[in-house]
Parts: structure tokens; C-alpha cells; sequence
């Protein structure tokens, strides 16, 4: 499983993509709650209206999931880059206008996790890595240097909707949170995105420590 996030305000046409700029991504600072709703919990056939409602709404990054049926058992579309060997697929992502991607460090999935990750940012973009909820956090010690930021996934990856995992919550460090349908879900996204940016105890699929970031704010 990967992910592609800071797509906010690309357009979702066949136009060509502008250069990647990561000034928006890297404005936030440490102590900023940062939204980022998972368009895998959208109305696909209503994605391009919905994208644009929750950006006028207030969140902060667009959150896409990639799937390939191998890593994950359902197949979907765009960048959390949730397949196996994604270095194959991450300049096709940063092409599109990816801003970050994600890989999760399983070996299952990434079977060269330094490697993708230099990649990623070579390309320009930020890297991230992901880990499963049953993935220790030791898994990542040797790469935190190089990485810029880390998701732990608070559902087991594959399918939207799934019940939050309450032993995955971080009470302290996360400051992005990715939210599919607590957002996509809600009546008025504008009041879910800015009870998540307020919750002591908000509800997503993912919390994110950001990590290199906070170098360049």
C-alpha cells in the first residue's frame, strides 16, 4: 500500500501539470493540525465536486490511496502507495503532481525501503513511510534520518469504512491526521474537519508525525 498526498488544488482533468512547488506543503508549522481527508471514502462519480468541496471546507492536503490487489486484496486509484514494489510507480505519481509519497515498509510491499525513499525525494517530492498497525515502530528506526514524515495506520490497509483501532491512537507528536469518511461521511465537512483539528481524541484511518518538515518551516 502507498499514498500520494498534497494534491490540494490540482486539477483532476487531462491538463498538464504544473511544476511541483512545495512551498504549500511546507508552510505549516510544528505545532499546526493538519487535515488531510482520503478521497477512498468519496463518491467517485462526484470526486472532482467533492475534492473541491472539502478544500473550500478547510482541509489542509488530499489524501489518495493506491492499490494494486497483491499488498492489499481491492484494487483502486492514485497515490498512500499501497503495492508491491511501488518504486516501479513513483515517478508516475510525482509526474501527476504528487507532492508526497508514502510507502509502507513492510517488505511485502517495499522490498528496498532506503532505496524508494531516496528515490521519492530525488524526484522532488517529500518522502513518507507507513506502517501496518501491527508493524513495531522499530521497523523504521534506520531510515527516520531520511524520511519526512511517518503514518501509522490506525485500520488494517485495504478497504474504506473500516472501524477505527483505538490502541493506534497517538495522544502526543502527531500533527497531520487522515480522515476518509468522519469527513467525507459528514453532513457539513466544514464542522468534521474542524472537529477533527480540535478533538483530543480525533478519529482517522491514519496519524502522521511529520518529521523533515519541520526543517524547512
Amino acid at each position: 500500500m502507498g499514498s500520494v498526498s498534497g494534491l490540494k488544488g490540482r486539477s483532476f482533468t487531462n491538463n498538464p501539470v504544473p511544476s511541483l512547488s512545495p512551498a504549500h506543503v511546507d508552510k505549516f508549522s510544528k505545532s499546526d493540525i493538519i487535515v488531510s481527508p482520503s478521497i477512498l471514502s468519496a463518491n467517485f462519480a462526484k470526486l472532482g465536486e467533492q475534492v473541491k468541496a472539502v478544500e473550500l471546507a478547510g482541509c489542509d492536503w488530499i489524501h489518495v490511496d493506491v492499490m494494486d490487489g497483491r499488498f492489499v486484496p481491492n484494487i483502486t486509484i492514485g497515490p498512500l502507495v499501497m503495492i508491491v514494489e511501488p518504486d516501479q510507480r513513483v515517478p508516475h505519481f510525482i509526474k501527476a503532481g504528487a507532492d508526497i509519497v508514502s510507502v509502507h515498509c513492510e517488505q511485502s510491499s517495499t522490498i528496498h525501503l532506503h532505496r524508494t525513499v531516496n528515490q521519492i525525494k530525488s524526484l522532488g517530492a517529500k518522502a513518507g513511510v507507513v506502517l501496518n498497525p501491527a508493524t513495531p515502530l522499530s521497523a523504521i528506526e534506520y531510515i527516520l534520518d531520511v524520511v519526512d514524515l511517518v503514518l501509522i495506520m490506525s485500520v488494517n490497509p485495504g478497504f474504506g469504512g473500516q472501524s477505527f483501532i483505538e490502541s493506534q491512537v497517538i495522544e502526543a507528536g502527531a500533527n497531520a491526521l487522515v480522515a476518509g469518511s468522519a469527513v467525507f461521511g459528514a453532513k457539513d465537512y466544514a464542522e468534521a474537519i474542524k472537529g477533527i483539528k480540535t478533538s483530543k481524541k480525533p478519529e482517522a484511518v491514519a496519524v502522521i508525525l511529520r518529521l523533515g518538515f519541520d526543517a524547512h518551516v
